[in-house]
């Protein structure tokens, strides 16, 4: 892991750092002929040297006995007050700022009313700092976080020999403290980088914040549009949009945020960790330079304990990707909806916001960088493409009633051809449409096979891809 930057630290070596991944994660390996060392985790535990691996151990539990403890494999009040110390501080809003975010917040939700069934979900509307960033989205970073660090935590004491685990004792508890503050520490310094460049709450796809708050951080919104020379009215009103858009949508779709972290921990749980790396662990720490936590770090951050990507993993991301990319389709075209043409920036805004998200802005390499998985839309494009189909073909209300389960949502494939999905779904209407007046009990029930939709089966949704 790349060590937090601290008050000596250069600012272009703080940025190299970020491209690394944190503890417990190592380059991904995408090539399928990769050999072990050469992207791909190798074959099974390694031998150890065991008096120079309980030397090691020893010396670490007397670094570790004066150091802050951890609850869990995150330290994350280090993380916070990491992050809140490397902010520079600012004054709070202005109550010029929080009106006119406000007044943005009030007119976007009325443009809304008309692109979608979903009713407002922000209860409050407010302007926070970086470090009121910071505060406000930790417990939400605590969560999508714990269960992939938990899960490599675990993993590589698993790993572990049990001549090696019985040699190190307790000592594997401070071992976990390390892990934990090594992790809090990277963390910190990332959500302050982090903090200086997100815009709104809701930047890597779902409401960080409280719920209920939507939020624009100002500075962030002006130097946003500086660098597009858009004015900050309306990069503040089309942010408001999609601030609201994305608030409606997790507030009237109540499985949507627990589905996007349920399948953050369907990937943390299939971690396998290789620990034949585990032995150049002895070997690297410098006996006399323990102390030094940046060192450790450094060590950890090597890709020692390397996660492979499994079979049941790649099927969650899969899945977690397609969500993501339904949700970012879905508020792109509402938002493009309820805009059209009222302001003239919007078209840049919203091709700039899409590249962003698509290839990986701040926040989805931030939040990679931190527990090696990516929320990223990929197909955000297809997606957004065949919202507005089904809006077309549909209705708004009729396009968002298939929020009303996850199983009724398009799927990875579906994106391939949204075209065939939306075909699918205007014969399986036209069919029930014909059938208007008929009951399933009658023999001549036209259409009707032995495994056919009935009237009696649903929804006119629930048959869409069953035609």
């Amino acid at each position: 892991m790349s060590p937090a930057p601290t008050s000596g630290a250069p600012a272009g070596e703080y940025r190299e750092s970020m491209t690394n991944l944190p503890f417990g994660f190592g380059p991904a390996g995408d090539d399928p002929n990769d050999k072990p060392g050469e992207g791909q985790p190798g074959p099974g535990p390694a031998g150890f040297d065991m008096s120079q691996l309980g030397a090691m151990l020893s010396q670490l539990g007397s670094m570790m006995s004066n150091a802050t403890p951890s609850s869990g494999p995150v330290n994350y009040d280090l993380a916070k007050q990491i992050a809140v110390s490397q902010i520079p501080s600012s004054h709070p809003a202005s109550s010029v700022d929080l009106a006119a975010i406000k007044e943005s917040f009030a007119l976007a939700e009325l443009w809304l009313d008309g692109a979608t069934s979903l009713p407002p979900g922000a209860r409050t509307v407010t302007a926070w700092t970086a470090r009121e960033w910071v505060e406000q989205t930790m417990p939400t970073w605590q969560t999508l976080c714990s269960p992939i660090a938990d899960r490599v935590s675990n993993a590589w004491l698993e790993g572990l020999p049990e001549e090696a685990k019985a040699q190190a004792g307790p000592l594997l508890a401070m071992m976990g403290s390390m892990g934990g503050m090594a992790f809090g520490s990277h963390l910190g310094g990332a959500l302050a980088k982090l903090a200086t460049e997100v815009m709104t709450s809701t930047d890597v796809g779902l409401p960080l914040g409280p719920i209920g708050t939507a939020a624009l951080i100002p500075r962030a919104v002006a130097e946003f549009g500086t660098g597009l020379g858009v004015g900050d009215d309306q990069v503040r009103l089309f942010l408001a949009a999609r601030e609201a858009a994305h608030h409606r949508l997790f507030a009237g779709v109540p499985w949507l945020r627990d589905r996007v972290l349920a399948l953050v921990v369907d990937y943390a749980k299939g971690i396998t960790v290789d620990f034949s790396a585990a032995e150049d662990l002895a070997s690297k720490f410098d006996m006399n330079n323990l102390g030094d936590m940046s060192a450790i770090e450094n060590i950890l951050g090597e890709g020692m304990f390397e996660p492979q990507i499994t079979p049941g993993q790649q099927e969650a991301l899969t899945r977690l990707e397609t969500l993501l990319a339904l949700i970012e389709g879905w508020v792109d075209t509402v938002v493009a909806e309820a805009i059209g043409d009222r302001l003239p920036g919007a078209a840049a805004l919203r091709e700039t916001l899409r590249r962003r998200r698509a290839t990986g802005g701040p926040a989805e390499q931030t939040f990679a960088s931190l527990i090696g998985l990516e929320l990223r839309p990929r197909r955000l494009r297809a997606a957004a493409d065949l919202w507005r189909q089904l809006g077309a073909s549909r209705g708004s209300d009729g396009r968002d009633t298939l929020w009303g389960d996850p199983d009724l949502l398009p799927t990875g494939s579906d994106l391939d051809d949204p075209e065939a999905f939306v075909a699918r779904d205007q014969q399986f209407n036209e069919l029930l449409a014909s059938l208007e007046g008929f009951s399933a009990d009658e023999p001549e029930y036209p259409g009707r096979t032995d495994d056919g939709p009935s009237p009696s089966s649903g929804s006119t949704e629930s048959g869409i891809k069953d035609v």
